[in-house]
């Protein structure tokens, strides 16, 4: 049995569980979310924690049955702490500003770049080397990140770049002059 999967969920005061067929909404204080999961696993809401149970023990029921179980805690967590990722900016004239719901970001290129902010997600500047990304969903504020850092990940000869605070760089040694 899976060690992830058998795990119950608690429900911390102030989050209403919702199970309807094969979707489970959770509601808490920092927002709403929705999550459909397969018709092979059964989902049961019991003394203030949340059980998933498999009928089989086929390969796919013990792969979905941690999954599942996983995301569900961290639809949990996400609605009542949220989720939050610093990013950091490193280089000469590299630097982020907000502008309504827009990040504006000089990344060294000819033009400055506008990422438009989606639902359910907050950007902070705290400095102009900093990126604070907020929201709900764990899925969404990896891939918010994941998108800014995209844009100019930190190279390896001179570190300069997006990355995430505390990402180690291993830098390489440029040419050698003779």
């Amino acid at each position: 049995m899976s060690r992830i999967g058998k795990k119950p969920i608690d429900i911390p005061q102030g989050v209403k569980v919702k199970i309807e067929g094969d979707t489970i909404g959770i509601e808490g204080q920092r927002g709403k979310l929705e999550f459909s999961f397969s018709p092979r696993l059964k989902i049961k809401q019991e003394n203030n924690q949340i059980l998933v149970k498999r009928d089989s023990n086929s390969k796919l029921d013990r792969s979905l049955h941690g999954l599942t179980r996983s995301l569900i805690a961290n639809m949990v967590e996400g609605v009542t702490k949220g989720y939050e990722k610093r990013l950091e900016i490193r280089g000469v004239g590299y630097r982020a500003q907000l502008k309504g719901k827009e990040l504006t970001l000089n990344l060294g290129f000819s033009h400055p770049i506008n990422f438009s902010i989606p639902e359910g997600i907050t950007i902070e500047v705290p400095s102009p080397t900093q990126i604070v990304v907020k929201g709900i969903d764990k899925k969404d504020v990896g891939e918010v990140v994941a998108q800014i850092r995209n844009l100019r990940p930190p190279e390896s000869y001179k570190g300069k770049g997006i990355r995430y605070i505390g990402e180690y760089v291993k830098q390489k040694q440029g040419k050698k002059v003779a």
